[in-house]
């Protein structure tokens, strides 16, 4: 019997063991990603960023606080004991004569009920629950939108950083060869140092922009992973395609500013709910409150403490508590214009709103707009750029271009690259603030 009971809590350890393994192993591997394209970022942070994850737990606090607000609707029980010993007895005079009042020891329960029947506060929270909840909700919805928006444009700059780094790598491979093209006519005697020596330089700059490229790159990475959640000692590889990306920066720009389909609308709108039944919450508080409530009480006493309980004296009631306030000072007129001014501002705001909405669109469209000129000049200038090194790094090796020549078509090539997938990159993080500015992303 001890071994089969022995083998059974075994099997019960290994069960419980591996069942903790497979929880913490599904953890990992949720917590890693293979291949980070910007959705996945995206829908990781929304899953994994702490703010997030603390705007969602403000949701469960603020139901919890509306279930214990809308309590107060049940009948509210409760038991008092006491137990009482008299070392001096109260004394009464009784026809002139004083007379010692009551017992040595005495004890009492009390069984009391208490039913709300109108109460402003309780009905504020019954009346307002949708709304709190719904506030709560939309925060969080904000703080996603936010989150979302910074995303993108990490990713995006991460991205630049990338490209920046392949754009050394391929300028190092082609200043590396010619720098071998340069050392070898002057090994042949074609022409002095002074071509070798100056593709050298060239050659240290690429390098020394590569590994300050590759340094920013860490930094901008790690701020990604903090907008992300992701671990610290996870690695983000980063996954794009370049293609798809110049065809998601188009955008229709002739699309209009909508206030209403804004996050900030949307809470505006409900905290003005909030806000006009705080008003009306107000103007009841010239009404009374009414309340059932009810009691038993049993009741003991005996001069001998051991002969306490040997007899119970009842009593019991039940009444209705109607609290009528007949003057406060003027405080309750004062709450009144204090929350009347509130609603007030609060349509201001939305007023206010309205204005900065169509201004910021205004400011991202002019910004997306500008974006997209650069981008499409510093196209073609890639293009040419390419065209021009490549014409005269093989006039180069027939001998007609001089070496300065070369180093400067290497730089306008360079440079071109750089800017262009700068402007690419600026243009899809401005399209970003165009769509949040019309209120296109929702979550």
């Amino acid at each position: 019997m001890i071994q089969l009971k022995m083998i059974k809590h075994s099997r019960q350890l290994f069960i419980s063991t591996a069942a903790c393994l497979s929880c913490l192993f599904s953890y990992a591997q949720d917590s890693l990603i293979n291949e980070v394209t910007l959705p996945v970022a995206v829908d990781y942070s929304i899953r994994h960023q702490p703010a997030i994850l603390q705007s969602q737990v403000d949701e469960r606090i603020t139901e919890a606080n509306i279930r214990s607000r809308l309590a107060d609707w049940y009948p509210q029980v409760n038991f008092n004991y006491v137990l009482q010993h008299n070392f001096i007895l109260q004394t009464s005079i009784f026809q002139g004569n004083p007379v010692k009042i009551g017992v040595d020891n005495t004890s009492s329960g009390a069984f009391s009920v208490t039913q709300t029947i109108f109460d402003r506060s309780v009905l504020l929270a019954a009346r307002t629950k949708r709304n709190v909840l719904l506030q709560s909700r939309q925060t969080t919805s904000s703080n996603k939108i936010d989150l979302a928006a910074a995303v993108s444009k990490a990713f995006y700059d991460v991205l630049a950083s990338i490209q920046q780094i392949k754009v050394s790598t391929e300028n190092i491979t082609r200043v590396e060869r010619s720098l071998r093209d340069a050392f070898n006519q002057y090994q042949a005697g074609i022409t002095d140092k002074t071509d070798y020596k100056r593709a050298s330089i060239a050659l240290n700059n690429a390098r020394a922009s590569k590994k300050s490229n590759e340094e920013l790159l860490k930094a901008k990475q790690e701020y990604l992973k903090t907008l992300m959640g992701y671990p610290v000692t996870g690695t983000l590889n980063i996954i794009y395609d370049s293609l798809q990306m110049e065809k998601d920066a188009f955008l229709d720009t002739l699309q209009e500013a909508d206030y209403t389909r804004r996050i900030e609308f949307r809470l505006l709108s409900t905290q003005n709910s909030l806000l006009n039944a705080n008003l009306t919450y107000e103007r009841w508080s010239y009404l009374p409150s009414l309340a059932a409530n009810g009691a038993y009480n049993l009741n003991y006493f005996n001069n001998d403490i051991g002969k306490l309980y040997n007899y119970n004296y009842p009593n019991s009631f039940a009444a209705l508590t109607l609290a009528f306030p007949i003057f406060q000072g003027g405080r309750r007129k004062a709450d009144i214009d204090a929350a009347r001014f509130q609603v007030q501002r609060n349509q201001l705001d939305i007023i206010n709103l309205k204005n900065t909405v169509n201004s910021q669109y205004a400011q991202a469209l002019s910004s997306y707009k500008a974006n997209w000129a650069d981008y499409i000049a510093l196209k073609k200038n890639l293009a040419l750029a390419q065209e021009v090194y490549d014409v005269i790094q093989l006039q180069y090796r027939s001998g007609i271009k001089t070496y300065l020549e070369v180093i400067n078509s290497e730089t306008d090539l360079r440079t071109a690259q750089i800017n262009y997938y700068n402007s690419l990159y600026s243009l899809l993080a401005s399209k970003i603030d165009v769509q949040k500015a019309l209120g296109l992303i929702n979550y």
